[in-house]
């Protein structure tokens, strides 16, 4: 199979030298109200600067309308707020990008973002408001952070609502905003604030139009009291059930991203940021024989897989952010080259250089065996790497087309205050 493979990739595949070469990628995407870009780290530099390329086209070329990440809501606003010229304080992306100080910070507070931040925040300004293009976090981690701006709102907007909110937020605040110290209390001693935070995001659905005239700041207050409501249900769930809270997970984003997708209205084209472990369709994966499901397969389900491209990312070799830990300081890892027999392994053999492949009709059955494709997270050894960094994937069925970066090069993180929560 792997010399079958290896010359079908050799037959399908077309060279990337210059991001010209991607606009025939780009002329692949006709009438999809969805673009999923994947990565296969959450360190690689390659993956942020091409999918930023891709993003302009999409944004220029065929009138996508925001961009939604794997990342916090509330940080990610203070960039939507830049690009759109609401935030007059800041003076350049830099300055936003030191909101994201939740760990791990490089993945959205690296040197390059910048680039992209200051072409949004450029394109922006010759667009009308209703058209300027926005940036979300579609993240559920952000519990202790959604329920401050859910505070700060009220006091601004509605300050007779403020102490109700308080009294109902009242009940996290033993758990000096340590999740798994939550977790463990909801969990195992019914002590959890479920019901509190369910009927303060049903107050605020029922009457979000009494808290602002502003179609921003309602979409704004009503995803923060969501986030409080799932990232509830997120942490109580995963001390017990990791696959429940996966799913927990992916289907808040999925639900976030309805929720943007109808705030731009009927109109509306989105582009996604997120690993592809979560953009790439679950069915196609092992992932499906644990009941795990994804952004991918979600939104297939929902939008139909005509409404849908998704493009994963991948590498041979180079060097990656990561932490060997969850929590500690982050470290400039070498990534070794793909394990013999892998996906990625059988694209270097069919060429040592950068190449995409999109998969169709025409040649589709030739990619549809299963095959090791790897993933490295946020906590990676490489050392280890072999024994439980490769997903068996029907590569042709998780995607619509993939992007192979021969060699890869670790992302430049920028400094911030960091916060482990």
């Amino acid at each position: 199979m792997p010399n079958k493979l290896i010359q079908a990739i050799k037959d399908y595949s077309k060279p990337i030298h210059e991001s010209e070469d991607l606009d025939s990628l780009i002329n692949e995407i006709s009438n999809h109200q969805f673009v999923l870009l994947g990565e296969s780290s959450h360190g690689t530099s390659e993956f942020y600067t091409m999918r930023a390329e891709l993003s302009k086209k999409l944004i220029k070329e065929k009138g996508f309308t925001y961009l939604a990440v794997e990342g916090d809501w509330p940080a990610c606003q203070q960039v939507n707020r830049y690009i759109k010229g609401i935030d007059k304080q800041s003076s350049h992306a830099r300055d936003v990008l030191k909101s994201f100080n939740r760990w791990p910070t490089w993945m959205w507070a690296n040197e390059e973002m910048i680039d992209l931040i200051e072409w949004l925040k450029k394109y922006n300004q010759n667009q009308p408001d209703d058209k300027k293009v926005g940036f979300y976090g579609i993240d559920v981690y952000s519990l202790w952070e959604s329920i401050d701006d859910i505070i700060r709102y009220l006091e601004r907007t509605t300050p007779s609502q403020v102490e109700t909110a308080k009294k109902a937020f009242a009940c996290f605040e033993p758990f000096n905003r340590r999740p798994e110290k939550y977790g463990i209390s909801a969990s195992f001693y019914g002590e959890g604030c479920h019901e509190e935070v369910s009927k303060l995001l049903t107050d605020i659905r029922l009457n979000k139009s009494n808290y602002s005239s502003n179609k921003e700041n309602a979409l704004d207050l009503e995803v923060n009291a969501i986030i409080t409501a799932n990232a509830e249900n997120y942490y109580r769930t995963m001390v017990l059930n990791d696959n429940e809270s996966w799913n927990i997970r992916d289907r808040h984003m999925v639900e976030i991203i309805n929720k943007i997708h109808q705030f731009y209205g009927e109109n509306a084209k989105g582009i996604i940021w997120e690993h592809n472990t979560h953009v790439g369709d679950a069915r196609a994966t092992d992932m499906a024989n644990e009941g795990i499901v994804n952004v991918g397969q979600l939104l297939r389900e929902q939008k139909g897989e005509d409404n849908l491209f998704i493009i994963g990312y991948g590498t041979h070799r180079g060097t990656v952010i990561a932490a060997d830990q969850w929590g500690v300081n982050l470290e400039r890892m070498v990534t070794p080259p793909a394990q013999s027999g892998s996906w990625e392994d059988c694209m270097y053999q069919a060429g040592s250089y950068d190449k995409y492949l999109v998969f169709n009709e025409q040649n589709k059955h030739l990619f549809n065996k299963t095959i090791g494709h790897r993933a490295i997270g946020v906590v990676y050894n490489p050392a280890y790497e072999h024994y439980g960094n490769y997903v068996p994937s029907n590569m042709s069925n998780r995607y619509n087309a993939f992007i192979y970066i021969d060699q890869s090069n670790a992302l430049s993180p920028i400094e911030v205050q960091k916060v482990l929560l």
